[in-house]
């Protein structure tokens, strides 16, 4: 029997792309609801579990807060009986594949196509409500929950990314949202289609278009780990600071395929244009570049999809990026980006941003602060700008022979082993 992404392409009418008009997304083993049909016809438990009326389903969040909120036989402080709230947010409610991007809801065309039953799915919430109270028996017994988003999204709202603004965390992965505002935009350049962010139950919806690179801080891993070319993860700003530029290398790490914009699994890791007088320092300033080059992948194609709403501007009118993440420390890192980028990019003081945008969404239902408070700036730290120095023309072509260079990378893995 084939897999099973692959069974149902070939089963559904409209292929891979069968459900991206309402929920955004491809058919995919990395989302939810496969692995959840899955679970339903492979393993006995759940399949009579979900028969009996006696399963609940959800992502992480969903059990964290099931649990925090006492879960089954929960208490609160006073002794009361509690019981869990079976909840998800609507920003990891997107990632399952099963929620309708414009009404917030399970989606029943949907559900019913992949023969999953409706109960057992939690009620979706806004990013900024009070959900429940923790339980006796956690540490914060008695706290308010308040706040939930997915990760990038929440790094998003900690980044304060308004419509047309775009946000670039940088991890072991990477992953690119920019703010299309309060209509759903379809991505015709091989991004997804998301939740922003919803900050109140009756708030408008803010939604996103989204790119996510697989390798970006792995690929300092793997010359750590696998090359033995460098000790420790910071010790590449240094040896690719050793040489001027990537003396003509090119570094494409698609070690198990390439993500957005392009997805193709059958791509593999290159690294092209060595000659004699390459040394370490070329490869690992190649390493870095294409972090940078990945990423404008992305925000190119943002762009396209999103018109003028891409257009990722100032307070004075300029093209720019925000970042965060634990590669975004490296200062030759966040050069090299705003260079091939051609547009400044800005890193606030506190790099953490994932953490600070649910302190708002939480702060936002506690009121701590109001929406417009957080958008004013009003908990804005310093930030560092790096602006462009490489010409365009030189822009242009090294970005020329970047493509080249992940042309190069397709049709070398044997996908019918």
């Amino acid at each position: 029997m084939p897999p099973l992404f692959r069974r149902l392409e070939s089963e559904l009418s409209g292929g891979r792309t069968h459900f991206v008009e309402t929920c955004g997304l491809p058919i995919s083993t990395y989302f939810s609801a496969l692995k959840l049909l899955w679970l339903m016809e492979n393993v006995d438990a759940v399949k009579d579990a979900v028969r009996a009326g006696d399963a609940l389903f959800g992502t992480i969040d969903t059990w964290l807060i099931w649990n925090l909120t006492g879960g089954i036989g929960g208490k609160d402080r006073d002794g009361k009986e509690l019981v869990g709230q079976h909840v998800t947010d609507c920003s990891n409610a997107a990632r399952t594949m099963l929620m309708n991007l414009k009404a917030l809801d399970w989606d029943k065309p949907t559900l019913e196509a992949l023969g999953i039953p409706a109960g057992i799915l939690p009620k979706i919430i806004s990013n900024s409500e009070k959900i429940g109270v923790v339980a006796s028996g956690f540490p914060l017994a008695g706290v308010s929950i308040s706040g939930c988003l997915g990760d990038q999204h929440a790094a998003m709202l900690g980044q304060l990314c308004q419509k047309g603004e775009a946000k670039s965390t940088y991890g072991t992965g990477a992953f690119i949202l920019l703010n299309t505002g309060e209509e759903v935009t379809q991505s015709t350049h091989g991004l997804l289609s998301t939740i922003a962010y919803k900050l109140g139950p009756d708030a408008p919806t803010n939604y996103a278009l989204e790119g996510s690179i697989a390798i970006a801080g792995a690929a300092v891993q793997w010359l750590r780990d696998s090359l033995g070319i460098i000790s420790s993860a910071s010790e590449i700003e240094g040896l690719a600071e050793s040489v001027q530029d990537s003396g003509g290398i090119y570094f494409v790490p698609a070690f198990n395929g390439l993500f957005a914009p392009w997805w193709r699994d059958d791509a593999r890791g290159i690294c092209i244009g060595i000659t004699r007088f390459t040394n370490k320092g070329h490869i690992a300033r190649a390493v870095l570049e294409s972090m940078c080059f990945q990423v404008n992948d992305v925000l190119n194609s943002m762009h396209k999809d999103a018109g003028e709403s891409g257009e990722v501007k100032s307070a004075e009118g300029e093209f720019l990026l925000r970042v965060d993440g634990g590669a975004t420390i490296n200062n030759l890192l966040m050069q090299i980006q705003a260079d091939l980028l051609g547009s400044p990019v800005v890193r606030p003081a506190d790099i953490e941003t994932t953490a600070l945008g649910a302190a708002y969404a939480a702060g936002l239902a506690a009121g701590v602060w109001t929406k417009e408070e957080i958008f004013a700036g009003l908990h804005k730290e310093n930030t560092t700008v790096f602006r462009p120095k490489l010409d365009d023309a030189h822009r242009k072509k090294r970005g020329d022979s970047w493509y080249k260079a992940v042309s190069r990378s397709f049709d070398l893995a044997d996908l019918s082993l």
